[in-house]
This record gives C-alpha cells, sequence and structure tokens, in this order.
C-alpha cells in the first residue's frame, strides 16, 4: 500500500477473548497479524486461563497485548477489549476461530463506501477441529432487518466489522446472554443504523462437538426465544420455531429410540424419519415464507419490512410486472401501526415508486405492511413440480433512498 494513503487508513482493532481454548489460539493469532492491512491493534483478553494460552501468546508478545485475569465469561471479556481498544473499527475473533486473508481490508473499503452504515459483514465457511473447511456458511444473505429481528441470524459473526462509536450509543453486549449475545447486539445496531453486506470470504467459525454455537440444547432456544420476543415484541415470532423445532426434533427422536427398541426397532426409525421430515418441513416453509418476500424477488399478497428511524428519508420500491404476468395491473397498500399510510397503483413493466413513511414515525424503527390486491399461482411446471405460492409482483428492492 501507498505510504501515504496508509497514514490516512483508520486503525483497527481486534479483540479475542479466551478462556483455555490453547490449542487453537495460535491458528487464530496467526490469522489476524497476517492480514495485509497496515494499522490495526489486538488484543488478546484472556479469563486467566490454565492450560498453555500463556506460552502460546508469549510467542507473539511484541505484536499485540495480552490481558489474563479473572472475568464474567466471553461478553465481559469482549466488552473489556472493546473500552480498551484505540481503533476507529473494531470486531471480535474468537479464541477458536479465523480470519481469512483479506478480511480487514475487506471491512474497511466496504465501510468507507458506505459511511452511513454501522457494521459490516461477508461470507465465510465452516472449518473442523484440524482447521480444514467443511462447508459454506450457508445463511449469509444480503441484510434484511425484518428477517434478522423476526427470523434468524444469517450473519456470521466472525466476519463482522463495527464502527467503534455505535457502542456509546445502542450500548455493549448484553453480558446476561451466553448463546446470541452477537445476535442480540445485531439487532440493536440494526434497528438504528444500516448494517452492509460485502461478497468477500471473510471468515470461518471452527465446528467442534463442545463449540458453544452447536451445543446448548433447551437452554439456548429458550435465549434465543427471549431475544426474539424482546425485538419483536411478538409472542410466537417466527425464529422460535427455525431454532427450536430442530432441537425438539433431537429430544422427540431420542425419546423414540429409548422407548421403542428391540422388535420394535423398525417402528421406531420409521417413526425418527416422520418426526424430521415434519419438523425440517415446518422449519423451511418458515424461513422461506413468513415475510412473504421470497428469494427470487417475488412478494406475497401480504408482506412485511422493518427499518430504522425514518428521519425524514424517502423510500423507494423498485416493483414489476412482468410481460406474461397473468395481472395486468397491481395495487399495493403501505401500513404502519396498523394504519394505511400510502397506495399505488402500477401495470406491466418495471418502477421506482418512492413512499415517504409517516411524519410519527420519523424518530423510531419502523415496520412496514405491504399488501397486494391481486395474485396468481404459477402454472405446474414440465417436470411435474408444483409452485404452490401466491405471488403479486416482483419486488426488486425496498430501501431507503440514498
Amino acid at each position: 500500500m501507498d505510504s501515504t494513503r496508509d497514514a490516512e487508513l483508520p486503525l483497527v482493532s481486534i479483540v479475542t477473548p479466551s478462556f483455555n481454548q490453547g490449542r487453537f489460539i495460535a491458528a487464530t493469532i496467526e490469522s489476524v497479524l497476517s492480514q495485509d492491512y497496515p494499522k490495526l491493534e489486538y488484543l488478546i483478553v484472556d479469563g486467566a486461563s490454565t492450560d498453555e494460552t500463556a506460552e502460546v501468546v508469549g510467542r507473539y508478545a511484541d505484536r499485540l497485548t495480552f490481558v489474563s485475569e479473572p472475568d464474567r465469561g466471553q461478553s465481559d471479556a469482549i466488552n473489556k477489549g472493546f473500552r480498551m481498544a484505540r481503533g476507529e473499527i473494531v470486531a471480535w475473533l474468537n479464541s477458536d476461530d479465523i480470519f481469512l486473508p483479506g478480511a480487514v481490508r475487506a471491512a474497511v473499503d466496504a465501510l468507507h463506501a458506505r459511511p452511513d452504515a454501522a457494521a459490516v459483514y461477508g461470507e465465510g465457511y465452516q472449518i473442523d477441529e484440524r482447521g480444514e473447511r467443511i462447508s459454506r456458511f450457508a445463511a449469509t444473505q444480503e441484510f434484511n432487518l425484518w428477517r434478522l429481528l423476526n427470523l434468524n441470524d444469517f450473519i456470521l459473526q466472525q466476519t463482522v466489522f463495527f464502527r467503534r462509536f455505535i457502542f456509546d450509543e445502542v450500548g455493549y453486549l448484553d453480558e446476561n446472554l451466553h448463546y446470541g449475545l452477537d445476535w442480540e447486539l445485531l439487532m440493536r445496531i440494526g434497528l438504528q443504523y444500516p448494517i452492509v453486506f460485502t461478497p468477500h470470504d471473510m471468515g470461518a467459525i471452527r465446528e467442534y462437538a463442545s463449540a458453544k454455537s452447536f451445543s446448548g440444547g433447551t437452554k439456548r432456544v429458550r435465549e434465543l426465544t427471549a431475544i426474539l420476543r424482546r425485538h419483536t415484541r411478538k409472542v410466537f415470532p417466527p425464529g422460535m420455531f427455525v431454532y427450536g423445532l430442530p432441537t425438539y426434533e433431537g429430544i422427540i427422536n431420542a425419546g423414540i429410540g429409548r422407548f421403542l427398541r428391540g422388535p420394535l426397532e423398525p417402528v421406531g426409525r420409521r417413526a425418527q424419519r416422520v418426526v424430521t421430515r415434519l419438523m425440517h418441513g415446518i422449519v423451511g416453509s418458515l424461513v422461506r415464507s413468513s415475510q412473504g418476500w421470497y428469494s427470487d424477488l417475488w412478494a406475497a399478497p401480504r408482506a412485511e419490512f422493518t427499518f430504522p428511524p425514518p428521519r425524514g428519508r424517502v423510500l423507494a420500491l423498485e416493483v414489476a410486472l412482468p410481460p406474461w404476468s397473468p395481472m395486468a395491473r397491481q395495487t399495493i397498500e403501505l401500513s404502519a401501526g396498523g394504519r394505511v399510510f400510502a397506495r399505488e397503483a402500477f401495470g406491466k413493466g418495471e418502477f421506482t415508486i418512492p413512499v415517504m413513511p409517516p411524519r410519527t414515525t420519523w424518530k423510531d424503527p419502523l415496520t412496514i405492511v405491504v399488501r397486494a390486491s391481486a395474485h396468481f399461482r404459477p402454472p405446474t411446471s414440465r417436470d411435474g413440480s408444483e409452485d404452490r405460492r401466491k405471488l403479486s409482483f416482483l419486488l426488486r428492492s425496498f430501501e431507503y433512498e440514498t
């Protein structure tokens, strides 16, 4: 990099919370210190580990800051590190996970391109105990605040970078949380500021039996449900089923296996397959359709969207009716808090519809329900498969005008 440009780059601080992860932490450290970014501060906040952590970290003592003392857990260690950090941009990387090459530079570039954004995230994948790649993190998608609040955490934490100021506004990690602490923080941030996605491979999460992200059982489900209810104010947010049903599937199938043994074992296996198929079907349906806006950009007759406070900004709907659509015209109605504030009509073609949210909503996060007057069901495909969705119009995007 050019030295003049280097001087203008923001300082980035990386915090690694650590406790007895000596077997993995060298890989974590190497992934940070090998980044091709010239202004990097690295802090490891350790909870007084009793394994080889201090010895491993000592090999890099001249390139990082190491604090080792008793703490109240992961979120306490991260918050402590963020308060110590001097960087304008900060991130945390757990002591069993890794950054991928170019992660820091990609994050800085993305935040530079979007001065209004409070955080950025990217692509990544899962690795095993040996550091071998297992699979891509399949949940990643473009940012959608409604889905983040109501449905699932599609953001891989190992790829997230924050502007440091945001913690002074929305607060630090909730130290009462154990499983959903990153998700809940992203919810709070997303309710106030844009979070942007950059299509770069930036981080990897290590998957193994005792890793916190892959354990927790019903205790984890209860915590995630409480988070969802807190931020949606819904008794039954769809995400509680997305995370709860797979857990209870395992519990139910384990019970079937214990009860239907011996000669009844074949019956038990069939019952387990039925339970698995049912649970997966419900979860898949919720992920695909609960918002009313599908991955192929078609909108259902009713769809929900959530945005940070309008603050006087105009929303733009990029809509379309293809020439082959059985509907010649579509009318949509937009409501907030149960009150309709806009109606628009359009025919076949592509259109941009500007909408000003009600002035009474300008200071708070805004959820808008879009209802369409007409819909159709797609015809049966040549291979005989049916698409049973009700489709109303194509919604290319729905966001604040920039």
